[in-house]
């Protein structure tokens, strides 16, 4: 294929240096090794980084990571994820690539919008037509269904009505919409879109990094220093983890001494969650910080089991599509799942135990369930969701399926 030109923009994006989002660099750096030229627009604060940007005073600052020329955007501090603050961010973040020069830059034969935010496909249609750009919207949360349907906010809050005309505008404007998730057509459709513009591609994983876990396990704690089957969770500690189910299950599990829990990661359910474990007195539950993309797979290396769960929500009948799945795919490790979404990786992969979202019982059961199988059986279940992972979550996979659309 022709060398192309491509901008990505994306507010949350982050880097294997700075932290969350991942999506955008993994994309962008297998479109480099592929012979593209990518640059990547994203803001200067997230609550998703780990680590921030030196930015200068100016609203701009350029930056090459593994082949991936970033510009960052000055976009001002929040509280938190609900913040009003983020909100203005969201604003303060088109204005300025608005007042951009982009005239420096080389001119972009495709243009992406990546969401979490869908304001910067005001930005992106603009230079779309400028340049005579194909123009791309990505999907990995819909809004705003997501802040009716999780948030709570009401559909006629004026906001909420703004972004459904951006949702709407994207869909109507966009020559082709990516989802990451699998069902999301018929949503999609009733918002305007052609489905012939619709192209499903996943989240995916960096299959390499499993390189990683000798060369950065003598740089995190040990989380099982008793040597007890480890039952973990390692992601992001927010609302949607459905966490408080793990920690039930664990306080039902007390008594089995020779079983432990721990959560690994950063998010706005941290203190909250810290509170109830030290409140029920659990001993047998811990929670560490959260580690660098590069340490993950050191760290699930210590696990006897991954855990991840969400809650009773219609909105995961468009499907899920969550990055940690398969980090711990990629692990080896026998995977504990609890949803009731429309489409199951864990299931498909043959990889672990799927049970009904939000239920204690049934995850203390699939605990005992997995602890009682001998090791053996424990590790060919692991190594299942490794070969699938490779199959269908390789990001250097994911990356050719975007350049056959480009």
């Amino acid at each position: 294929m022709t060398k192309k030109n491509i901008w990505i923009i994306n507010q949350y994006s982050g880097s294997k240096n700075h932290g969350m989002n991942y999506r955008s660099y993994y994309i962008g750096r297998e479109l480099v090794k592929l012979g593209h030229h990518v640059r990547l627009f994203t803001g200067s604060f997230s609550h998703l980084l780990r680590v921030l940007p030196k930015m200068v005073k100016s609203k701009f600052m350029e930056e090459q990571i593994d082949g991936i020329d970033y510009v960052w955007v000055k976009t001002p501090h929040y509280t938190g994820s609900k913040s009003l603050g983020r909100i203005i961010g969201m604003f303060q973040f088109i204005f300025n690539l608005f007042l951009l020069k982009k005239e420096k830059f080389e001119k972009p034969d495709v243009i992406i919008v990546s969401s979490i935010s869908p304001l910067p496909i005001l930005n992106a249609y603009y230079w779309s037509k400028r340049y005579k750009s194909k123009l791309i919207f990505e999907v990995r949360d819909i809004w705003p269904l997501s802040l009716i349907e999780l948030g709570g906010v009401s559909r006629f809050h004026p906001f909420v009505i703004f972004l459904q005309w951006i949702e709407n505008f994207a869909y109507s404007k966009a020559d082709k919409v990516i989802s990451v998730l699998p069902n999301a057509l018929e949503h999609m459709e009733n918002h305007g879109l052609s489905p012939d513009k619709f192209v499903h591609i996943p989240n995916g994983i960096d299959c390499e990094e499993i390189n990683n876990k000798e060369k950065y396990s003598d740089k995190i704690p040990n989380y099982n220093s008793e040597g007890k089957f480890l039952i973990g969770y390692l992601g992001t500690l927010g609302i949607a983890n459905a966490l408080d189910y793990f920690i039930d299950a664990a306080e039902k599990l007390k008594d089995n001494h020779d079983i432990s829990f721990v959560l690994v990661g950063q998010g706005s359910e941290k203190e909250r969650l810290a509170k109830k474990i030290y409140d029920r007195k659990l001993q047998n539950i811990k929670i560490y910080p959260a580690v660098s993309k590069e340490q993950v797979q050191s760290v699930l290396a210590q696990f006897d089991i991954c855990y991840v769960g969400w809650f009773k929500h219609p909105l995961y009948r468009f499907g899920i599509s969550a990055n940690k799945i398969f980090d711990y795919m990629l692990s080896g490790k026998p995977i504990i799942h609890g949803s009731n979404a429309s489409n199951d990786p864990i299931k498909d992969a043959q990889c672990g135990i799927s049970i009904p979202a939000e239920d204690v019982n049934a995850l203390v059961e699939a605990i005992l369930e997995l602890k009682n199988k001998p090791q053996k059986e424990q590790k060919r279940i692991g190594e299942k969701g490794i070969k699938y992972v490779y199959t269908n979550h390789n990001y250097s996979q994911l990356a050719k399926k975007y350049e056959s659309i480009l």
